[in-house]
């Protein structure tokens, strides 16, 4: 039976970051690089693609064929890919609940700063305290805390400007039974020096930094793909890599109120850049994915297929539905639900 995933599970370097470290991502990995595609031409088909195919592409980053085959093997040991025999090729394709998760995660992208910004003035504070001797337990509390995009007021004290939903609720309490208190509060200023504000408990330099060299790093080729002179290898490899790299900022941006950030906070250009980047590559890149896949297997792919910012919003609430659906009829069925 596949067991339901989420979105760190199938991009295993992010929850390995969980602590949110401010340090610039020096290149994909293999495995990253194979999701990003598989997601960016397949995810509205769940196409199968052979594997002689994928490695083709993985190629086209510098990925060796043997890389590629272990990197495909990996990924279906672990649930994110499901194979087949199509004719003369091994294919492949994302599992049901991968093609879920990787909707839903491509939703929250293409939904960064477009939501109205309003906020309550309420912050989520979760205390806790644990004996030195769960030094363990205390390191997994914090880590999950700094997944949920929490961050440290004082060592015991760890702060949220939103609700925490019901997956960190039960993420905690699994953590930390006993040993932690959730409220929801308001911040009362104090006419005093040592007053802390609960902004600062976030290194917002080091987050305005990541979306800065963003910014800086993408905006000289807008011109260039708006004139359509990015195609091929270059229009794949670029719509990737941008997408590889914008989809780690929801890690390191907890997306705290614009009210609460300094002015001319970068988040929105950032996004306009990359939209501007990943929407206008998308011909180019998904006609080049077709040609690298006609070359392979000597036949057309018409479902391999690039989808838009726009698209990926519309998709994820539609996989999201239908994965409901699916679960639904299998629990009705008494089978046992799968992916």
């Amino acid at each position: 039976m596949v067991r339901p995933f989420n979105i760190e599970e199938i991009f295993p370097e992010a929850h390995a970051g969980s602590s949110r470290r401010r340090r610039r991502q020096t290149g994909s990995s293999a495995h990253g690089l194979a999701v990003t595609l598989l997601a960016d031409y397949t995810v509205r088909t769940r196409a199968w693609l052979p594997s002689a195919v994928i490695v083709a592409l993985l190629g086209e980053f510098g990925v060796t064929g043997g890389a590629a085959r272990t990197t495909i093997s990996r990924l279906a040991r672990r649930g994110v890919l499901e194979g087949s025999r199509q004719g003369r090729y091994s294919s492949y394709r994302l599992t049901e609940p991968a093609a879920v998760d990787l909707s839903m995660g491509g939703a929250s992208i293409a939904a960064l700063a477009t939501r109205p910004d309003s906020w309550d003035g309420l912050w989520t504070v979760v205390a806790f305290s644990m004996p030195e001797g769960e030094s363990t337990r205390r390191r997994a509390l914090r880590a999950c805390l700094r997944w949920h995009g929490f961050a440290p007021l004082y060592d015991g004290v760890w702060i949220l400007p939103h609700p925490l939903d019901a997956k960190g609720r039960a993420e905690l309490a699994a953590l930390a039974l006993g040993a932690v208190t959730v409220f929801r509060a308001q911040h009362m200023e104090l006419e005093t020096v040592t007053n802390r504000d609960p902004v600062g408990a976030w290194d917002l330099p080091a987050i305005a930094d990541q979306y800065a060299g963003f910014i800086q790093r993408w905006s000289p080729l807008l011109r260039r793909i708006e004139a359509g002179a990015v195609t091929g290898t270059a229009a794949l490899r670029t719509r990737t890599e941008v997408m590889d790299v914008f989809r780690r900022i929801p890690v390191l941006d907890p997306m705290l109120p614009t009210e609460l950030m300094p002015p001319g906070w970068p988040r929105t250009r950032a996004r306009e850049v990359f939209v501007a980047m990943y929407d206008g590559l998308a011909a180019p890149a998904e006609e080049h994915v077709r040609a690298v896949a006609a070359r392979v297997t000597g036949a057309p792919h018409p479902d391999l297929r690039a989808h838009t910012t726009a698209e990926m919003a519309g998709v994820a609430h539609a996989r999201a539905d239908h994965g409901r659906l699916g679960r639904d009829e299998h629990h009705a069925s008494g089978a046992p639900a799968t992916g």
